[in-house]
């Protein structure tokens, strides 16, 4: 029995020991841990990159998951809990829920509206405030097609192609299968591009698509691109417009598992201004700084929020 009672008296001390040494996250100040991920595209990288200087400079504990996946692998990761943060675009909403019929999405404060509405109901995540910047889904060419064949709306575009003009466009997978991608384009200027006219990225990283545009890799003179691209004229490509408004707004936002939200309501303080804060131009500006001039997200992200006073250092 003697042996039994020092037994047990000698774990209460081993676990009493234990959590001296480590003491629990509210004992120590930090908050988390939080799970922050993005897509595989040079803004995921860097929107992601804000969150997380953000947040670790306000004591939360951060795993960093940027460049998880694609827009599918995100999206299921952060229901199942696999991610608890991630940048994603209230256009996005249409697909989600089955919506891509409504003109909803094509008013940027009525489709965040719509996306935060149903995205809460339906699987408690929270959305944060967008950024008042369309990344919306876009096509870009070499300046010298556009020049040659007086290509600059989607119109033209799709009446080159008709005419039996070449043409190879690279673009994601999400891109050229997602019915709001380029199937809403076809459909709506009445062009139809087959699998000899297609390059195939695994990821939706227009830096890949863009350069492969600009450079001619097998073919290519066609790139899926994003309105907030900040490669476009450095590579000598011209973004094509959309006269008949086909696409959705895509505006980022942070979203949230709502769990997480509700024991952490301050992230919306810490993260809205910053995302508020980032309007086209200054998104063009930032992504052409890691897509053209090389250099790391973190590190542009941390020279914005240190310029805009975010950070202190």
């Amino acid at each position: 029995m003697g042996k039994k009672i020092i037994l047990v008296i000698s774990l209460i001390l081993s676990v009493a020991l234990v959590a001296v040494a480590c003491p629990s996250n509210s004992e120590s100040g930090a908050k988390g841990p939080v799970v922050v991920g993005s897509k595989i595209d040079t803004e995921g990288a860097l929107l992601s990159q804000m969150i997380i200087q953000m947040l670790r400079a306000n004591e939360f504990k951060v795993t960093d998951k940027s460049q998880f996946g694609t827009t599918q692998i995100v999206r299921q990761a952060i229901i199942n809990g696999e991610l608890d943060i991630y940048p994603e675009y209230t256009g996005n909403g249409a697909f989600f829920f089955s919506e891509t019929e409504s003109g909803i999405w094509h008013d940027a404060e009525a489709g965040y509206q719509r996306v935060k509405e149903l995205d809460k109901q339906a699987n408690n995540i929270v959305w944060l405030s967008p950024a008042p910047a369309n990344n919306t889904w876009a096509i870009a060419i070499p300046e010298s097609l556009a020049e040659t064949e007086n290509i600059a709306s989607l119109a033209d575009f799709a009446a080159y192609v008709s005419e039996g003009g070449y043409v190879k466009l690279a673009g994601s997978s999400e891109f050229v299968t997602s019915p709001v991608a380029l199937p809403a384009f076809e459909d709506a200027y009445g062009f139809q591009l087959t699998g000899s006219q297609l390059l195939v990225f695994a990821s939706g990283d227009t830096a890949v698509t863009e350069k492969a545009a600009a450079e001619g890799t097998d073919g290519v003179n066609t790139a899926m691109a994003y309105g907030t691209d900040g490669s476009l004229a450095g590579l000598g490509l011209v973004l094509l417009t959309d006269p008949l408004n086909v696409q959705p707004v895509y505006e980022p936002a942070p979203i949230v598992r709502g769990f997480i939200f509700d024991r952490y309501p301050e992230l919306a303080t810490i993260l809205n201004p910053v995302f508020e804060s980032l309007d086209l131009e200054t998104l063009r500006t930032l992504n052409g700084r890691i897509a053209v001039g090389g250099e790391q997200a973190s590190q542009v992200a941390h020279d914005y929020l240190v310029s805009h006073g975010f950070l202190s250092s």
